[in-house]
């Protein structure tokens, strides 16, 4: 019952809306959990187990780093096992064949693979106890006393799947309150949760069979053919993941809770760096705040300021302080993502991207003052977006791909019978969509990027409708509607895609 689903979207969220308004108020946070756990236990089955003792366990540790006080060794000792613990059950449940290949490749052994079912959302809800633990421990909230606040915090079921991840202050309190369900808001997710799955049904779900095509069978394809594929994955992949956001924050400003916005125009980047301040931006902020801060501010790195800036001065001292900071956050970024070399791979060319950026600062600079060129200015913009999107559509291809060599090979097989005929030729009919296909993801694209530029120039849509005659404002609506019922890729012909990030 994924949050595209007629199921979801038609029995589970209406009647979880019905029981939580007429719930009484003081009841109503129990009717968010009795939902979150029963949709959590729909996907995962007794896997549930790992959910309650992670919740028992975490709210329990946090109330021990609380009252230890002034007592900075306890407190470490409980923040550590905690946070040592949660890391643990999830280096078991996504990593142990991971290992295991590797101990196989470098031994020459065939030590069997395990059977591992791991619950969903694993890899969301422990960021976010990590986050609850550290938060405590540096004393920025107060440790809860309810162990049902904690379990709902981590539970909450339209964030199960693929987040965003919060932190503890962004949501417990809007969850606990119990606030009535207003008109407004029900039209609003309404509105949201429409947007959302036009993103998914109509452009995702048909860009998923070109992108299987290409990517299992990369071998017989070559030239053209390679940045189709990593322009048809990354487009797949924001469609597919900003629009499920869209159905999950829309779910949750159903019942007056406001999440964290997950996305932000990140086609508009200017430079990779921004890109990641744009794209998936709760895991960035739970990577600066957890991970890029505490390092920046160690002793480790103070040593390294203190010794270089004696020795090489502020130049050196900065790119090194900035490879120290950022190569845990990049490393920790593709392990995330799941076991494999790719996901590694892809860390590390952010990282080598955001080192060389560091790197280049000081020439970027004295190439603007010498030459007087507006770095602001139209052309320079756009240069730098068609650079970010070389950037972005070379990491996806890498990300996607079924393993690092399968990205090395297709990578370079892209510079090989290199010609455009083939983008003329019917060669894209080949790969799984036909004429009205194409037209419908091409559509839906501009579509999209039109919004995108109308948010990126901070002009609201909805703001803007609600000021139009009832007219225009309800044909927007329909037009939504009907976009996605004569547009959206269900029916005979059509398989259901799965939720790409709910895999990690």
């Amino acid at each position: 019952m994924g949050y595209n689903t007629l199921p979801y979207l038609f029995i589970f969220l209406p009647l979880s809306l019905i029981v939580y308004q007429l719930s009484p108020r003081r009841y109503r946070r129990y009717v968010l959990l009795a939902f979150s756990l029963t949709y959590f236990f729909m996907w995962s089955r007794q896997l549930i187990i790992y959910l309650l003792l992670t919740a028992a366990g975490v709210w329990g540790i946090g109330l021990l780093i609380e009252r230890s006080g002034d007592r900075k060794g306890l407190r470490r000792l409980f923040a550590t096992t905690g946070i040592g613990g949660l890391f643990a059950i999830l280096l078991y449940l996504k990593y142990t064949n991971f290992f295991i290949r590797i101990i196989d490749q470098a031994s020459g052994a065939s030590l069997p693979e395990v059977r591992i079912l791991a619950p969903i959302g694993v890899s969301f809800y422990t960021l976010e106890a990590v986050g609850y633990l550290l938060e405590v421990y540096w004393g920025r909230i107060n440790a809860d006393r309810s162990l049902f606040s904690v379990t709902l915090f981590l539970s909450f079921f339209p964030q199960t799947m693929e987040g965003p991840i919060a932190r503890y202050q962004d949501t417990a309190s809007q969850l606990n309150a119990g606030n009535p369900v207003s008109e407004q808001q029900i039209f609003d997710g309404m509105c949201r949760i429409i947007w959302g799955m036009i993103k998914k049904l109509v452009i995702a779900d048909r860009l998923s069979i070109v992108v299987n095509e290409l990517y299992h069978n990369h071998a017989a394809y070559d030239g053209i053919m390679i940045p189709i594929a990593a322009v048809s994955y990354a487009v797949q992949l924001y469609m597919e993941f900003s629009g499920v956001m869209d159905i999950v924050i829309g779910s949750a400003g159903m019942f007056g809770i406001r999440l964290p916005e997950n996305f932000r125009q990140p086609f508009f980047s200017q430079s990779a760096s921004e890109f990641w301040r744009r794209w998936h931006i709760t895991l960035g902020v739970w990577l600066k705040t957890y991970v890029f801060y505490p390092v920046t501010t160690s002793e480790m790195t103070m040593r390294w300021n203190r010794f270089a800036r004696k020795k090489f001065g502020r130049y050196i001292t900065k790119i090194g302080t900035s490879f120290l900071a950022l190569t845990p956050v990049w490393l920790f970024n593709g392990l995330w993502h799941g076991g494999a070399f790719n996901y590694i791979f892809y860390g590390l060319y952010y990282l080598a991207l955001l080192m060389l950026e560091v790197i280049l600062e000081p020439v970027k600079k004295a190439f603007y003052k010498k030459t007087g060129f507006d770095k602001n200015g139209r052309a320079f913009t756009l240069i730098r977006i068609l650079r970010t999107w070389l950037i972005i559509f070379t990491g996806e291809l890498f990300f996607r791909a079924e393993g690092f060599m399968a990205g090395l090979s297709m990578f370079i097989s892209g510079f090989t019978n290199i010609g455009i005929s083939r983008l003329f030729d019917g060669s894209l009919l080949g790969l799984g969509l036909d004429k009205a296909d194409w037209f419908a993801v091409i559509a839906g694209t501009i579509v999209v990027f039109i919004a995108d530029i109308l948010k990126e120039k901070q002009i609201d849509l909805k703001a803007y409708l609600a000021k139009r005659n009832v007219v225009i404002r309800f044909g927007a609506y329909y037009a939504l509607i009907f976009g996605l019922i004569i547009f959206g890729a269900y029916g005979a012909g059509y398989r259901p895609v799965d939720l790409i990030y709910a895999g990690f």
